[in-house]
């Protein structure tokens, strides 16, 4: 009888393995891409007929983009990349649009290298790879934007885009990134931050800042998910919030405005591309002739000591020539007057012993020896009486 259970016992082992083997392996010869390939070939059959149903590939697709060193299948679900007609299907039987490919053709390009994702695999998991923990390339759509927080999950390729367009000042069909390149330019990122070889020492050179690893920012002060695009978007919105002690200011960037800048600076990455995909591009971010012509008058001119010392970082001088990217602080040439109306002393005696946030930049960013300081106060008394003779004409000219 015992022996009889025995045998039992070994026989249901035996069935269980036996069956769990077979779930495995089933898979294996029933994968996802197999109904997707049949599926499709059945749309195509009931459009166009059988002859051109039987045009339709099968088994796995590959693409190898030998240039960019890519191998991608995902041709091996989306079968309808290249097909006309099939425009408004759903997805993954969706044709991709022709002028992009036109400009982009698949089998230079490959499919990851703008839309993101896994392209060795053949199962949608694992090749959207946007539910896998830590894979560091998802699909950019609108699961992975969903989970980050995007509010438009079309902005999430353009980061892609910007691989070969970093030095694009407008890329066509790249309108976050462009915007968030205006931003840069408008709000003089550069007087603090180096970016593409050019800009200031302040803060930290920015250039690369997109190869930085997930686990190198501080989630700790972070509400919501923790990611290296919510951390962006929060430090651009209220840098003292991610980063205490830091001198960056609040710009008053909206939410839409942090998560394009924040897009944009991930996209700063060493990830070299082939000349050829660079056409008609300068390799380096240039100054316009407008912008070298402004840059040698603030260094050579009347101005200069602010420039050579950094003041015009965050102070514009204006009846000096002095113009601030950022204008964070007041224009100096008021300073005269305005010194004594905001700390009830006069110029000369706040600037060789001052107080607040005057006492740590000259603590900490901007040395000046007791002769600079005192050169400083000539200077922006100078500055201040161009200043009143300026206001003096524009009143006779208006009682005129």
């Amino acid at each position: 009888m015992k022996r009889n259970w025995d045998n039992l016992g070994i026989f249901l082992c035996g069935a269980g393995i036996l069956l769990v083997t077979i779930l495995v392996y089933a898979g294996q010869f029933q994968p996802e891409w197999k109904g997707y390939q049949k599926q499709f070939r059945a749309m195509v059959l009931e459009k166009y007929g059988a002859a051109r149903a039987q045009q339709v590939p099968s088994g796995p697709q590959q693409i190898w983009a030998k240039d960019l060193n890519r191998v991608d299948r995902c041709t091996t679900c989306h079968l309808a990349v290249g097909w006309k007609g099939f425009e408004d299907a759903p997805e993954p039987f969706r044709t991709h649009d022709h002028a992009i490919l036109e400009k982009h053709p698949i089998e230079t390009y490959g499919c990851t290298s703008c839309h993101g994702g896994q392209g060795y695999a053949t199962d949608l998991d694992s090749a959207h790879a946007t539910a896998l923990a830590n894979w560091e390339q998802p699909l950019l759509g609108k699961d992975v934007s969903e989970t980050y927080a995007v509010s438009d999950w079309h902005m999430m390729m353009q980061m892609n885009c910007n691989e070969c367009h970093r030095y694009d000042r407008k890329t066509p069909g790249a309108e976050a990134i462009n915007e968030a390149k205006a931003l840069v330019d408008q709000k003089g990122c550069r007087a603090c931050h180096t970016i593409n070889g050019r800009g200031g020492v302040i803060g930290p050179d920015l250039t690369y800042e997109g190869d930085k690893s997930t686990e190198q920012h501080d989630y700790s002060r972070l509400l919501g998910v923790q990611s290296e695009f919510g951390w962006h978007v929060a430090h651009f919105m209220e840098p003292t919030a991610m980063s205490p002690g830091t001198v960056m200011p609040a710009f008053g960037f909206t939410s839409h405005q942090a998560e394009v800048l924040s897009l944009l600076v991930m996209s700063w990455k060493r990830n070299p591309v082939p000349m050829q995909f660079m056409h008609g591009v300068k390799l380096g971010d240039f100054p316009t002739p407008e912008e070298i012509a402004k840059e040698k008058q603030m260094e050579t001119g009347e101005g200069a000591f602010f420039v050579k010392h950094t003041c015009f970082v965050c102070h514009s001088v204006s009846t000096l020539g002095i113009e601030s990217a950022t204008n964070i602080g007041p224009d100096l040439a008021n300073a005269v007057t305005d010194v004594p109306a905001r700390f009830g002393r006069p110029l000369d005696d706040f600037l060789m012993s001052p107080t607040g946030t005057m006492s740590v930049v000259l603590a900490t960013q901007i040395h000046l020896s007791p002769e600079e300081r005192r050169e400083a106060i000539a200077k922006l008394k100078i500055a201040n009486q161009l200043l009143v003779q300026q206001q003096a004409k524009t009143g006779r000219g208006k009682k005129e």
